[in-house]
């Protein structure tokens, strides 16, 4: 059956809009998202995951789990406490540093991230190039030559310029915390409130990301402590620990999985930004010299795994930080293309040795590990690789939603999400529900419940149930029809091709766990 997708590439920003708004409405409307508590009107930039995407979560943790711990016999796991003592974050920086440059529209009495606004500034203007190469490809045809055309013409050159020369102002200030450059950089470039369309900027300062509470029964200076605003720390505190225990020799790494929580101000764009939120973080400790080897390495491995979601490879980028942390010595994102367009889903970073030498300071205890190798003691460096969770979620989402239009006139929403992530990788449906059928259905339910994530429903014609289920991503569904009582054999639907074959219930366990079966994805 031919199928045409009514989104594809190149998208307008309307309609790049319009399917991210389609895409947030599929996900409350399945069971993927809900606004948190939203019978008293929701909070904003808090989110709830239903039954399909607490379990879609899941599957990409464990993913994540696997490939990065099971996989490796040098990097081991570990669950660290949300709570840390304060000084953690004295230590770490957070508690000097971790701040956002913040501005106001003066009418509108909206806040906004400055530096996000000039990013988004300046990527509009690269969306300029974009539509001059449009231009020369529409009056050129097959004769256009794209590189050739960034390289010669005028308004591009003209663009590439200004754009650079913003750049330069805009990674300056943020090296020099100069908070009057940045609002001057966007008096300059001329933004406007989305709100209110007007030019009344307030001055840039500063705010702390993190949130404060307090422990024990009295409520003074010393009893507040923060909700961690990374999962990194908990490691860094544990690294001796963890290094004795696990027996590990350097190069190792070691892993979590945790929430973490920032105070932001400017949270938008569904879950990509919010104030509740997982990482899935692994800290790599090597020897001091080392660290760009190994931050080469786990760059290219990182983008490996990504593109083992089924993302395609324009999809997916390197973003070299314009300024770097506090921490690190060097820094880039892993960008996946949202329909709102490239944003980081993965930090690889170097962090040099500042936690552990920071920490070892503060505490007054040694975290120097001792190298047989080299017979001498040294704070190991570490390469960071930080994924979030709700973003690799959203950009799965994202990257597996399409809406066809069938031969027949009519319209179908899948999710084409890879067999090994899907919430359900199987239904099973009684063709009627009489003659036996169910019952013959919720047998082979009940046996493939063990190995499988099954769904069971006999309600509606087999049409709709087949369509329910590519709304969700199912990649498979099978029919218990009147012949299965006589030859003992099931129909057997692919998602993505619609197309059907006859099996042995027999054989049905065995074909379908090899088709979902998450190695596949790595290997």
């Amino acid at each position: 059956m031919r199928r045409v997708l009514l989104y594809s590439p190149p998208m307008s920003k309307e309609q790049s809009q319009q399917l991210f708004q389609e895409i947030i409405s599929h996900c409350k409307e399945y069971g993927f998202i809900f606004p948190s508590s939203e019978i008293y009107d929701g909070l904003s930039a808090v989110y709830d995951y239903g039954p399909y995407g607490a379990e879609l979560k899941k599957n990409i943790q464990d993913y994540w789990w696997r490939a990065m711990v099971q996989l490796h016999e040098n990097i081991v796991g570990i669950d660290a406490a949300i709570f840390m003592h304060p000084k953690t974050w004295k230590a770490s920086g957070h508690v000097d540093a971790f701040m956002d440059p913040l501005i106001d529209n003066k009418d509108s009495k909206k806040r906004y991230r400055a530096d996000v606004l000039i990013e988004d500034a300046l990527a509009k203007m690269e969306e300029k190039i974009e539509k001059e190469v449009e231009k020369g490809q529409k009056k050129f045809g097959d004769a256009f030559d794209r590189d050739k055309f960034l390289a010669t013409n005028p308004n591009v050159l003209r663009i590439k310029e200004k754009i650079n020369a913003y750049q330069e102002r805009f990674k300056k200030a943020l090296d020099e915390n100069n908070l009057a450059e940045l609002k001057q950089i966007i008096v300059d470039l001329e933004i406007a409130c989305e709100v209110s369309g007007s030019k009344n900027w307030t001055d840039v300062r500063q705010f702390n990301l993190m949130f404060s509470t307090e422990v024990g029964s009295v409520a003074d200076e010393a009893s507040t402590i923060y909700l961690r605003p990374e999962t990194a720390q908990g490691i860094f505190v544990n690294f001796l620990q963890v290094q004795r225990t696990a027996r590990q020799k350097i190069p190792f790494g070691i892993a979590q999985v945790g929430k973490a929580f920032r105070n932001e101000i400017v949270a938008r764009q569904f879950i990509f930004r919010t104030r509740e939120f997982e990482q899935m973080e692994m800290q790599f400790f090597v020897r001091p010299g080392t660290e760009m080897e190994w931050y080469e390495y786990w760059k290219q491995e990182r983008m490996k795994w990504h593109r083992s979601l089924g993302f395609s490879p324009e999809r997916l980028q390197y973003f070299d930080h314009i300024k770097l942390a506090h921490y690190a010595n060097a820094a880039v994102d892993i960008q996946y293309q949202f329909p709102f367009g490239f944003k980081e889903i993965e930090g690889i970073h170097s962090r040099t040795d500042y936690d552990l030498k920071n920490h070892q300071e503060l505490s007054g205890k040694k975290l120097q590990y001792f190298d047989p190798d080299t017979n001498e003691s040294y704070i190991p460096y570490v390469v960071e690789t930080s994924v979030g969770l709700n973003r690799t979620f959203l950009a799965v989402i994202c990257n597996a939603y399409r809406t066809e239009l069938l031969d027949d006139g009519s319209e179908r929403v899948v999710l084409s999400l890879p067999p090994f992530l899907a919430p359900v990788q199987i239904a099973v449906f009684p063709l009627v529900k009489k003659d036996g059928l169910p019952e013959k259905a919720k047998e082979i339910f009940s046996e493939l419940r063990w190995d499988l994530r099954v769904f069971y429903e006999e309600k509606d014609s087999i049409g709709k149930r087949y369509r329910r289920q590519d709304a969700i991503g199912t990649p498979y569904c099978i029919t218990i029809d009147h012949q299965t009582l006589t030859d003992n054999t099931v129909t057997l639907r692919d998602r993505d091709t619609m197309k059907q074959e006859r099996i042995s219930i027999d054989r049905l366990k065995t074909i379908v766990a090899d088709k979902v079966d998450w190695k596949k994805g790595l290997q």
